[in-house]
């Protein structure tokens, strides 16, 4: 039986465990999508095994270099309009291992 009220803290919340995002195999994925988004394209750019502030830190100089904005969510980083090639390359200078995925 597990405390769920208590007069003096009030309601009682279960500690979750912090859930881990999969871990990749060392490639990072550059993907174009347009769904949902009511035909604005954005690129996603997934499997970076970094920490939730390096990757704020990494999206916020993307977006600086290419010129538009984007957003962190879920340990992907999205940006906004097409910009693959320029993005391949600013992380391939930085040592990642860059693909293109999907169309």
């Amino acid at each position: 039986m597990t405390l769920v009220y208590s007069t003096e803290t009030g309601r009682i919340t279960p500690n979750k465990p912090k859930e881990e995002r999969p871990k990749g195999d060392g490639i990072v994925r550059i993907q174009r999508q347009t769904s949902g988004r009511k035909g604005k394209g954005v690129c996603v750019i997934t499997g970076l095994d970094l920490s939730d502030t390096e990757l704020k830190l990494l999206a916020a100089e993307l977006k600086k270099r290419s010129g538009v904005g984007g957003s962190v969510k879920d340990g992907t980083i999205e940006i906004q309009g097409d910009n693959r090639e320029l993005l391949q390359q600013i992380l391939t200078q930085k040592g990642f291992k860059v693909k293109l995925a999907g169309g």
